[in-house]
């Protein structure tokens, strides 16, 4: 359907409302003007202009409301009602998507408007532990003055970097109030796109090679399969559900069937995919196309949160340079939702719908991404596609410390010297890690406690420095490894203080769908800012959010406060 045939649909509705006749209201009184609100013409027509050329499907209306929100920086009462007009949308179904995402600044009707620059600072715990957090927040604000709105942020996936603002689209690493107030000034607000492996080079190096094999059919489906599972690779995002399995999986369901990338990597500490979707895309998109092609996907759809601007730039240069002949690739854009990282609320999002987790099952391998047999994986799970296939399961199963096997990919914030990405055996243990790969703690710093899994992982404390991490070590003590974010604390830190932190990010990021996590997390708020802990109701709370909350936010959200408790509180 053509723009300019939705503009003439508009304006003949509008003047059918205006010739048809007027009831009378209560008192008797006519009604002057249609009922509900109407379309300003004005609004229609910059929305025209922004999304002309583009389908009006109704998967597509967080994008639209991105190009809305980038052109004006807010999206306002009028524009809001003028997308619903095109789309053929209620205006509360485009209202209720908008006031969803964190990202989407909806304006009420006569409200003062909105500086067009945001500036978000970071206060998640590796910000708020390098001196980030409220404290940035407040001076900045006090700083900046009319030219940006400064709004506080959960996490911006930048913890290697703490503290870590971002100004438009673009991140102040180690931001201070002058370095923050220089890169406004200089309107520097568009992301730096770092130095990465492109197409030609990564051809050159033999790249995607093993999917032209696959595809001629000197390589098979089943081959690949093989490898995955000699290696015993498993999902990297957090759950370690075996790949070959869920690839089997799907293959199994009646098609159409689709792929969806999960790249809305939002747990605080954890920042592993941005790493490789931005240094060597294409060895993610190769395994992408490998997995597509094993399942027999008609469509794949890449779904990149929205504090990743660079690797989005990235993989948009990128994706049209891949070899032709496969599924249709579709870039899918967050818009700040940690909720969007649990798997069926990144399909209801890139359905364009608010991202929330849907009842399981079905599962998503069986009704998923439009209601078809949908393959999920995360971005470093299809990294290691290639390699595993080509270098053979033995040079894999070659890594590995302490009777385990393989590679991981561990974020490493906190208190050391050297944090980032480090790629180390599986089973190595975090004072390995710290010492061996992260130069040491800080200086004046004593290694005191650690988060092994991120903000869901929960907390242990130094004692148990020793344990392996891997998948199914640290359950006996309440942990587990998830995306392998390892936030390291020293004798500085106050571990109920980090607990805190932690809490409130899953209070703040909980979706409200089920009373369990979306009170439960506030409770656990209000109990926890107590000088005197409550054991007891605390320990009935987190055991109620683990059995009755619908997905895995509020099932781990207690997760910090269960290890504070059993592991650095004496006992009352």
């Amino acid at each position: 359907m053509s723009m300019s045939h939705n503009g003439s649909g508009v304006a003949a509705r509008r003047n059918s409302a205006d010739a048809a006749p007027h009831h009378p209201g209560r008192g008797g009184r006519a009604r002057d003007v249609p009922k509900g609100r109407q379309v300003d013409p004005a609004a229609l027509a910059e929305v025209e202009a922004l999304l002309a050329g583009r389908a009006m499907r109704r998967d597509l209306l967080i994008e639209h409301l991105h190009l809305i929100q980038d052109a004006h920086g807010q999206i306002s009462a009028a524009h809001l009602t003028a997308l619903a007009e095109l789309m053929r949308l209620s205006i509360a179904e485009v209202f209720e998507v908008a006031s969803f995402y964190a990202h989407f600044d909806v304006v009420k009707e006569d409200a003062p408007t909105l500086p067009k620059l945001v500036v978000r600072v970071c206060d998640s715990i590796a910000c708020s532990m390098a001196g980030g957090g409220e404290a940035l927040l407040a001076a900045l604000q006090a700083s900046v003055g009319p030219a940006a709105r400064v709004v506080r942020a959960p996490c911006l996936g930048m913890c290697d970097h703490a503290p870590a603002v971002e100004v438009g689209h673009h991140f102040v690493r180690q931001a201070t109030v002058p370095a923050v107030l220089e890169t406004i000034a200089a309107g520097d607000t568009e992301p730096h796109v770092p130095p990465y492996v492109d197409y030609a080079e990564y051809l050159a190096g033999g790249g995607y090679r093993l999917l032209e094999n696959l595809r001629r059919g000197a390589v098979s489906a089943d081959d690949v399969l093989a490898v995955l599972d000699d290696a015993q690779l498993r999902g990297l995002g957090g759950a370690g559900f075996p790949l070959a399995r869920k690839w089997r999986s799907v293959r199994g369901e009646p098609g159409p069937r689709l792929m969806a990338v999960n790249a809305d990597e939002g747990e605080p500490g954890t920042f592993k995919d941005r790493h490789y979707l931005n240094t060597d895309p294409h060895r993610f998109l190769e395994g992408m196309l490998i997995g597509a092609h094993a399942v027999e996907a008609t469509d794949v759809y890449i779904y990149v949160r929205d504090e990743y601007p660079a690797a989005r730039t990235i993989l948009a240069n990128e994706m049209p340079k891949l070899p032709q002949g496969g599924p249709r690739l579709h870039l899918r854009r967050g818009a700040g939702a940690y909720i969007c990282g649990e798997e069926s609320a990144m399909l209801e999002s890139i359905e364009g719908k608010r991202g929330v987790p849907r009842h399981k099952p079905p599962f998503p391998f069986q009704i998923g991404l439009f209601g078809r047999p949908t393959l999920i994986n995360n971005v470093e799970t299809l990294y290691w596609v290639r390699d595993l296939v080509e270098r053979g399961p033995a040079w894999w199963t070659s890594f590995g410390r302490n009777g385990r096997h393989g590679l991981r990919s561990f974020s490493v914030s906190g208190r050391v010297r050297e944090p980032g990405v480090k790629l180390a055996p599986a089973g190595i243990t975090v004072r390995e890690l710290i010492d061996e790969y992260c130069g040491g703690m800080l200086p004046g710093h004593s290694f005191a406690a650690y988060l092994p899994g991120g903000a869901s992982g929960g907390i242990l404390p130094a004692g148990l420095g020793d344990v392996p991490l891997d998948f199914g070590t640290l359950e006996p003590y309440g942990c587990f490894i998830g995306s392998a974010a390892v936030v390291v604390l020293s004798d500085h830190d106050d571990v109920r203080a980090v607990a805190l932190n932690l809490m409130r990010f899953f209070a703040d990021e909980s979706c409200g769908k089920c009373t369990p996590c979306r009170m439960g997390t506030q409770k656990a708020c209000l109990l926890m800012q107590r000088p005197v802990w409550d054991r007891k109701l605390m320990e009935e709370l987190a055991q109620t959010m683990r059995d009755a909350s619908i997905c895995g936010l509020g099932q781990a959200a207690t997760n910090p406060l269960v290890a504070v408790l059993r592991h650095f509180e004496a006992p009352s």
